[in-house]
């Protein structure tokens, strides 16, 4: 039997030896070793006591059913992961960098309705009149003016006209009291902000259904944050909650395809140059707050990766080509990558596209300037479909990362080909169940790739969506989900996602350095705990 074990022992580490975290596995300290056992024993003890669903949970979902698991449906887990000692454990973890995250999806949604309570010109309509029947089904549509055209009525008014504009307070406090008063009209301006269980996984079903319900919340909240006073703040918010949630750095995918933003004046006349520029005093002020603080090793900066959509005619994505260009010419250290994004289902492939982006890149060598494609590609659960085949025109035009790569697992080739070229996967777990990629975190592929030694950034993608605000709770996701994957591996993770980053040498040399320090106090946080709680018991 000897033998036997050992040829078994010999075959399960061959079979594991291209993992990207295989290395450091070996290389590890005591301390990480101590820790990763710590933090894999409170996974399997509550594995039992909160998961287990042949025993007795110690929580139970909003609907009381006891049919629970590790990596469920997140949007049903949501209120079970926060009592869990894991996630606890996970939050103080530095997490590296968010490399996948839609700015305009990306701040809490009653953050958002605060900030928008705090413009009064700002308005807003329906397209009918609201009631229960519609309430649910009603989007708001928003917009800033100087002057108003406030309606005398309220939304909720039996002689409001649809489409007529009421001043944001006065829709707030005339909601009606059947529809739940200012306290309903908070829920509505929220839920048409973000996906609930209900529309998940009963009533859009299918990756179709609920893109056109993810798509809506973009209706909403692009025309909030494209309000420049409401912008700033965003920002702000958006920086505060990633650095509490241990995120140090931030490539943001802002969407440039609408021209302009609204001022203060209420007119739609700000171009993006002047975007980046208030991103730019934003980042400067947030930088000082956190220095008074003694806090400035936390936070090393945002970049840009410019993108627009991939409905646009191939001709009309020249205009955005050039304005992408002047942007980097101006803001050579803001703008970073560029991407095209959509639902890749139902969108145009990158193959419409071969043209402009090739004459894109001649652009950049004729000017001098590096440019790199950040690509959306295999965001599908198809298999040679358009959307899959993205994977390979995203690789041949020279993507620094896939966006997503859901369907990359199906490609041993382009797995390969990642693993030999550096071409990092931004994996968004939570996002690919909740856009009904997969039915839970079980069935995800990420470990396939992990386990091709495809190197993987965890992000959120729209949290603000989704509500997996920060990255927390996909790293929760991702580490209930399989047996072999540990604390190390997320270490491994949160390293490669600055390795991956799209940082210079030495910006990104010292974002390693300054989180391998936090990694060190996180690992002895873990096993001082630890050792403490073992006093306490004895």
């Amino acid at each position: 039997m000897d033998a036997y074990f050992h040829e078994r022992n010999s075959l399960i580490d061959q079979d594991l030896a291209l993992r990207r975290d295989r290395v450091k596995v070996k290389t590890s300290t005591p301390s990480e070793l101590l820790a990763d056992g710590i933090v894999r024993g409170v996974r399997a003890k509550e594995a039992y006591s909160v998961w287990h669903p042949g025993g007795e949970p110690a929580y139970y979902g909003d609907d009381n059913t006891p049919h629970i698991f590790p990596g469920m449906e997140f949007l049903t887990a949501r209120d079970i992961i926060l009592k869990t000692k894991l996630f606890n454990i996970l939050l103080k973890m530095p997490k590296g960098a968010l490399l996948h995250a839609h700015l305009d999806a990306t701040v809490n949604a009653r953050t958002l309705l605060k900030l928008a309570l705090g413009h009064p010109n700002l308005h807003v309509r329906t397209s009918r009149n609201l009631s229960f029947t519609n309430l649910t089904s009603t989007i708001p549509e928003f917009r800033p003016f100087v002057t108003s055209p406030s309606s005398s009525f309220g939304l909720t008014d039996e002689n409001y006209a649809p489409g007529e504009w009421v001043s944001i307070h006065r829709a707030r406090e005339s909601f009606h009291e059947r529809l739940g008063g200012p306290a309903g009209f908070d829920k509505w301006f929220i839920d048409s902000l973000m996906i609930n269980p209900s529309e998940a996984y009963e009533k859009y079903n299918t990756t179709s259904k609920i893109w056109r319900k993810f798509r809506s919340t973009f209706e909403v909240s692009s025309e909030l944050i494209r309000y420049a006073p409401i912008f700033r703040g965003y920002l702000h918010e958006f920086l505060k909650s990633s650095v509490e949630d241990g995120i140090s750095y931030i490539e943001a995918r802002i969407n440039f395809h609408y021209k302009f933003m609204f001022g203060q004046d209420g007119l739609e006349n700000i171009p993006h140059r002047e975007w980046l520029v208030a991103l730019k005093q934003v980042v400067e002020e947030f930088r000082r707050s956190l220095k008074e603080q003694s806090r400035e090793d936390e936070f090393i900066g945002i970049k840009i990766i410019y993108t627009t959509l991939r409905h646009a005619p191939p001709e009309e994505l020249e205009w955005y080509i050039e304005d992408c260009i002047q942007l980097k010419q101006e803001f050579p250290d803001l703008i970073v990558g560029f991407d095209l994004v959509g639902h890749e289902d139902t969108l145009k492939p990158l193959i419409d596209y071969i043209d402009p982006l090739t004459r894109f890149k001649e652009r950049q060598n004729e000017l001098g300037i590096d440019i790199p494609f950040v690509f959306h590609a295999g965001e599908t659960t198809g298999d040679g479909t358009k959307a899959d085949m993205n994977l390979y025109d995203a690789i041949l035009l020279g993507t620094k990362r896939i966006g997503h790569g859901f369907s990359l697992y199906k490609h041993p080739k382009l797995m390969s080909i990642c693993r030999e070229r550096g071409i990092a996967i931004e994996a968004c777990p939570i996002s690919n169940e909740i856009l009904r990629l997969t039915s839970s975190m079980p069935m995800h592929p990420l470990p396939a790739l992990l386990n091709q030694g495809v190197p993987i950034a965890l992000c959120s993608d729209d949290p603000a969506v989704f509500g997996n605000m920060g990255l927390t709770f996909d790293y929760f996701q991702v580490l209930v989900a399989s047996e072999t994957t540990g604390l190390l591996t997320l270490g491994q993770i949160a390293r490669d996602s600055i390795q991956y980053s799209l940082l210079q040498s030495a910006e990104k040399e010292r974002a390693l350095e300054l989180w391998e320090r936090r990694w060190s106090k996180f690992i002895e946080t873990i096993v001082h705990g630890h050792h403490n709680q073992d006093a306490l018991r004895n």
